[in-house]
């Protein structure tokens, strides 16, 4: 897709989100079933939710890093279209404030790693942490941070069934594994009672890029579903960026694969849920470790990091988080950078752009859709902008 498409999407999506509000595709089942064109409206219903109970606290962190002087007035990054819409809002604002130009190409969790491999841009971005091979590879030691929350939702298009289809991890493997491939399955049935599947065809879509998005939903996968592990020939080969998917049709980026879904009846996929809200898609809850089912929003993305431990270079998996309130696909987006900076100008900046968003840019979150870090995760992303170095001395004093 050609940048410039890129940014008009990514622009939409912005758009579209502001206007929107958590969980406003949701049917509250509070309405008689009714026909539009002959097609009978399905009901649906989230259940019971912690979503939309109040109004979203803007956490409103401080910026302790001194902002550095002699820096660059451009900066250049890559990756996750998991944090394009957000990213979108950060570097508008940003310009505005600081005057620096950050240029950002949605690509691909695999596109950010290799551009930051190969130190093409300034930062790369990626739904998940670089493996150790991937390390391997790059030119030098490469920092981990994480910059917001969100969620991998499962999006489907069929006639008259709106948002609240209920899914759980053993039947969303089965359906990525070619062993469910109609609406009107029992194990889709037995989750939805009183719901009037069709028995249309489930037209699976996943990404055709490396995505940090499939690495979130295919770990998750992995961890809940033993017929999608085996389906793949293990553990080692059913999650990751890139997987070899026994069925479905691919789309390039959440964009690429939104879109496949909106235009394929049955069409069935997984998107990050501000791509969901700004097409105003219908999307399903999920059943946690809890044995709860749980709608996707702010407040269920924020509990999906409760009690979870970091190790120290904070490369983990925030998949089936132990908090009953948790929406179990939950991931983060990680900003990669050179740990220790060759030029001046570009240290400067991105240390200066990192604690921005890391602070006031935490404030932005809700507004579309993904989470601010907590202040434990936050403290510690802080952190590692602290260990940015230039030429192997600390700029953060």
């Amino acid at each position: 897709m050609a940048r410039k498409t890129l940014a008009t999407l990514g622009s939409a999506v912005v758009v579209a989100l502001v206007a929107t509000g958590c969980g406003s595709t949701s049917d509250s089942g509070s309405k008689s079933p009714s026909s539009s064109a002959g097609v009978p409206t399905k009901q649906v219903a989230f259940a019971d939710q912690i979503c939309g109970k109040g109004a979203q606290a803007k956490p409103g962190y401080n910026n302790g890093i001194t902002p550095l002087t002699g820096g660059s007035s451009t900066l250049s990054g890559a990756g996750s279209t998991f944090v394009q819409p957000i990213m979108s809002i950060w570097t508008k604002q940003y310009s505005q404030e600081d005057k620096v130009q950050v240029a950002y190409q949605s690509i691909g969790s695999g596109g950010g790693v290799q551009q930051i491999t190969a130190k093409t841009v300034d930062f790369g971005a990626s739904d998940a942490p670089m493996k150790d091979d991937e390390l391997a590879k790059a030119k030098d030691p490469v920092l981990h941070i994480p910059l917001t929350l969100g969620a991998v939702v499962p999006a489907y298009n069929v006639k008259g069934l709106k948002a609240g289809l209920k899914f759980d991890g053993p039947t969303l493997g089965k359906i990525y594994a070619g062993e469910i491939t109609t609406w009107d399955d029992p194990a889709l049935k037995a989750l939805n009672p009183g719901i009037d599947l069709p028995s249309e065809p489930i037209a699976v879509v996943h990404r055709s890029d490396g995505s940090g998005t499939t690495a979130v939903w295919t770990d998750y996968l992995t961890k809940e579903s033993p017929e999608w592990v085996s389906k793949l020939g293990g553990a080692t080969k059913s999650s990751g960026k890139e997987v070899a998917w026994p069925v479905g049709i691919g789309g390039k980026g959440n964009e690429g694969v939104s879109g496949q879904i909106n235009q394929t009846e049955g069409g069935f996929g997984y998107v990050e849920l501000a791509y969901a809200l700004a097409q105003n898609m219908n999307y399903g809850q999920v059943k946690n470790k809890a044995g709860k089912f749980v709608q996707p929003c702010v407040e269920t993305i924020t509990k999906g990091t409760d009690g979870v431990t970091y190790p120290p270079d904070l490369r983990t998996s925030l998949t089936d988080g132990p908090d009953p309130d948790a929406f179990p696909i939950t991931g983060t987006t990680y900003a990669l950078v050179y740990q220790d900076q060759k030029d001046k100008a570009k240290a400067a900046s991105l240390v200066n752009f990192l604690s921005w968003a890391l602070t006031t840019g935490q404030d932005d979150a809700a507004d579309v859709h993904y989470a601010p870090l907590g202040e434990d995760l936050q403290g510690k992303s802080m952190a590692q902008v602290k260990k940015i170095t230039l030429n192997g001395q600390p700029l953060v004093k």
